[in-house]
């Protein structure tokens, strides 16, 4: 597949909500993520699949989510980029937040490789 034909399947994957289709079907399993921040108990970066399912449940465990969008993919070279746009609940504070976050992807060999998200909280 091309990174264009990947980053399509991506982005319609998360508009089905289907996370663990991505990770089998679109990541390597040595794939690393990278956080703009370090969530309570999981460092900035990620490696591996089975750490980036945690890294994802704990933070679907952790929030309320009122609403979810997902657009793009943009593609540049072997790399894509696709925005986010949540409006979520922190459980743990309840503090309502709107966040807008960008996640670059790196395909190599039919594969993404490295995920890293930029993103802003407004309280």
């Amino acid at each position: 597949m091309t990174t264009f034909e990947i980053a399509k399947k991506y982005v319609e994957l998360c508009k089905a909500n289907q996370h663990q289709t991505i990770w089998q079907t679109l990541f390597s399993p040595n794939v690393v993520s990278i956080e703009a921040i370090a969530m309570p108990g999981f460092p900035i970066e990620a490696k591996g699949l089975n750490a980036i399912a945690e890294k994802s449940k704990a933070w679907t465990d952790n929030h309320e989510i009122h609403s979810a969008s997902v657009d793009g993919p943009w593609p540049n070279g072997n790399r894509f980029v696709v925005r986010f746009s949540y409006d979520v609940t922190n459980k743990p504070s309840g503090r309502r937040i709107k966040m807008d976050e960008v996640g670059l992807f790196t395909v190599e060999n039919d594969k993404i490789t490295r995920e890293e998200f930029f993103y802003s909280m407004e309280g």
